[in-house]
């Protein structure tokens, strides 16, 4: 039944199988692997889906303070609600890595809609330092 609720798709990145075919995903990672590739693909990336993904690398070349964090914390509210309906958003902590300073840190805890399963994800992003 879990393989009903949350699908079945290609792992991602990509890459072979055990048997020599494409990866696939299984049900506890499936919905995290989306979230990935909904947080690292930029609007306009996808030519048959201009306005999928996150606006995060708007921030690529932004100074890593709290301003440029609630900005990614934004994005990924705004990305996750629009384009991940199986879960539910429950917090979004963004702060800056204390040992890579271009680094911000994206803590994400949700509940999987479907079976009431709450999970978490720590989501690095990384800023172009300034010169």
């Amino acid at each position: 039944m879990p393989d009903e609720i949350v699908g079945r798709g290609w792992a991602f990145p990509i890459a072979m199988g055990p048997q020599g075919g494409i990866a696939l995903t299984h049900e506890r990672n499936e919905i995290e692997q989306a979230i990935r590739v909904i947080l690292a693909t930029s609007p306009g990336e996808r030519v048959m889906r201009p306005t999928f993904g996150c606006r995060l690398h708007d921030l690529v070349f932004a100074p890593n303070n709290s301003h440029t964090a609630a900005r990614a914390r934004r994005y990924v509210e705004e990305a996750l609600g629009m384009w991940e309906p199986r879960i539910r958003v429950t917090r979004i902590d963004v702060h800056p890595d204390t040992e890579e300073t271009s680094r911000l840190i994206i803590e994400i805890q949700y509940e999987v809609k479907a079976t009431h399963d709450r999970r978490s994800l720590v989501y690095p992003f990384y800023l172009i330092p300034e010169e």
